[in-house]
């Protein structure tokens, strides 16, 4: 199964095609230029794996909110002000030495966009919505990620109901950095259960 991200053939395609479905819908009065910028603006920057990263790094160094965010995560991803779309209901699992969790949608591909943008195209595939539930070690080997025997894998399907964050653990040697620094750390993938949170000195 790959994950891999380049493929400039195949970006140059999409382009072109966005440009043509943006000259339809600016020709038939659906839409201004100014409102498609916008809305690519929205999702550049408002949504996405930045505001995941901010929840995390504020259940790593406030015991209190992760204790919320583990009980209610839809109401204290609110406080940090993300939610909506795609995001209403969501639910949060941490990781530990003894567990492990990672997100698929089976059915389709179901996504809290508010708190990780938009997924990934592997996320959508068929191979990781099958292979994932039948053999997630071997699945999360191929993301490189490598985990004890004894470590359990849980994996979470999430619907139109119900969203999932992963809270990965945090790395050794981040005692002292702030919750900025550690939210710099966060990826999408950690987030989703395929990858890790590296220490910074690795």
């Amino acid at each position: 199964m790959s994950h891999s991200h380049g493929h400039p053939e195949h970006d140059d395609e999409l382009a072109l095609r966005a440009a043509a479905l943006e000259a339809v819908l600016v020709e038939k009065g659906l839409l201004t230029t100014d409102q498609i910028d916008a809305l690519v603006e929205h999702y550049e920057h408002d949504l996405g794996p930045q505001n995941g990263a901010r929840v995390v790094a504020r259940a790593w160094v406030d015991p209190t909110y992760r204790e919320r965010l583990r009980a209610n995560a839809s109401e204290a991803i609110r406080e940090l002000g993300y939610g909506g779309f795609e995001g209403d209901t969501m639910v949060a699992v941490e990781n530990t030495p003894a567990v492990h969790n990672v997100v698929v949608c089976t059915l389709c591909s179901c996504y809290p966009w508010p708190v990780l943008g938009l997924p990934p195209s592997w996320y959508k595939s068929l191979a990781y919505r099958a292979r994932v539930v039948a053999e997630p070690r071997a699945v999360l080997r191929e993301f490189g990620v490598e985990l004890p025997e004894a470590t359990e894998i849980r994996v979470w399907d999430s619907t139109s109901e119900v969203r999932y964050l992963v809270i990965p653990e945090r790395p050794e040697g981040t005692e002292s950095a702030s919750e900025e620094e550690l939210a710099g750390l966060v990826t999408r993938d950690s987030m989703i259960g395929t990858g890790l949170v590296e220490s910074p000195s690795r």
